[in-house]
């Protein structure tokens, strides 16, 4: 154990998510190494008016948790007042803060702005995303007044490292591959065919898995329009797990437009911690057709249960997926591509091939390296001068 003392701020559980689960996976990590990480998370995540699916909660069977105080809630002013004072009396060497959706930035800005302010604890952002998807002006004057104090930042693409130094050329910014979210197959790792029996697949049909949120930049649609070619040269199932985001009805009747009913299984909810594995499990590739991106937690579940993906050359998806040797890579917005690739994959037998190379890169995908770079915010000690942008 290191002498040096961290807190964690962001999302944990009773919250879903990909982030809720990266926050709780990181500091899990950072607890094997460090004698004291403090975790402080969210006590509100969105105002219920405000957040688009059926629930902001988790209620998977087996929650993945640390102990924490959720005492940030993200519209309550007095408590981000507090959250800076008490770091400043615990006075921990690196503050580490989750950086997702500028929706954040007046609490998470105010609490890094006031630390800075009244003390020399160092503050590091790391940045899921520098900009939303869809980016309006609002969003940039957040981002500014967040980061406009704060020295150290870690993003997972060379994408946010671009739009970060636009904004902050004297930012120290460290770079890694987005961690692996290995920890799904910690609760049950299933052969193909068990895994399909439990889904209800046949198992003389190939499985064609789209994981995850459906949103209009996510490209699912692009997929979709692909399937015939596909269906034509080889026997699967499109198998569809996540919550719709987006209008249901529009992927439904192209679904039907398209005649690809008895060939699409649609499961429309969100996907319990348990039965993240099934899916892989179950799945001869993984598909991310996105339009953009910086980078997905979808391909690092994908690869923490040993399963190829194909995916868009969009943002740092090329960064984690080596074209030809963990998956392919396709160009955005061209099912025609997308089609051959699938094709490609099944006809040209790369599964094997793809699961041993996965195999082999698992410490590449591991989280030692965003230790390294938060070890080397520590160590920093080049003095950068807060400014207003």
């Amino acid at each position: 154990m290191t002498r040096h003392t961290i807190a964690v701020l962001g999302l944990t559980y009773p919250f879903r998510g990909g982030i809720a689960h990266y926050s709780t996976i990181l500091v899990r990590e950072l607890r094997r190494t460090y004698r004291e990480v403090r975790f402080f998370a969210l006590s509100r995540q969105y105002p219920a008016i405000l957040f688009p699916g059926k629930t902001q909660y988790d209620d998977s069977k087996t929650p993945i948790v640390e102990e924490h105080e959720a005492i940030i809630d993200s519209i309550n002013p007095l408590t981000w007042i507090r959250m800076a004072w008490r770091l400043k009396r615990e006075a921990p060497d690196l503050v580490v803060i989750q950086w997702w959706n500028p929706f954040f930035g007046l609490a998470f800005g105010t609490i890094a702005n006031l630390v800075t302010l009244i003390s020399n604890i160092k503050i590091c952002f790391i940045c899921h995303n520098v900009l939303p998807h869809e980016t309006t002006l609002f969003d940039k004057l957040l981002l500014k007044y967040a980061f406009c104090r704060v020295t150290y930042f870690i993003v997972h693409s060379e994408e946010d490292r671009a739009n970060l130094l636009a904004l902050r050329p004297d930012a120290v910014v460290q770079h890694n591959v987005h961690p692996t979210y290995a920890v799904f197959g910690d609760f049950e790792r299933y052969e193909k065919d068990e895994a399909k029996r439990k889904l209800h697949l046949s198992l003389q049909k190939n499985v064609i898995l789209f994981f995850g949120l459906i949103r209009q930049y996510k490209g699912l649609q692009y997929l979709i329009r692909a399937m015939p070619e596909v269906l034509r040269r080889i026997d699967c199932t499109l198998l569809i797990a996540g919550e719709f985001y987006d209008p249901k009805e529009e992927y439904l009747s192209l679904i039907a437009e398209l005649g690809l009913e008895a060939d699409t299984i649609v499961v429309d909810q969100y996907i319990h911690n348990e039965e993240v594995s099934l899916y892989f499990c179950s799945s001869d590739v993984v598909i991310l057709p996105y339009v953009d991106a910086t980078q997905s937690g979808i391909v690092q579940i994908a690869y923490g249960l040993g399963v190829p993906v194909i995916t868009t050359r969009v943002g740092g998806l090329p960064e984690a997926v080596e074209d030809g040797k963990t998956g392919l890579l396709v160009e955005k917005e061209s099912s025609e591509e997308l089609a051959k690739a699938i094709i490609d994959y099944y006809t040209g037998g790369y599964e094997p091939k793809f699961r041993r190379a996965i195999e082999k890169k698992a410490t590449q995908f591991g989280w030692d390296a965003e230790l390294r770079n938060l070890a080397s915010f520590l160590s920093e000690t080049r003095k950068v001068e807060p400014r207003v942008l």
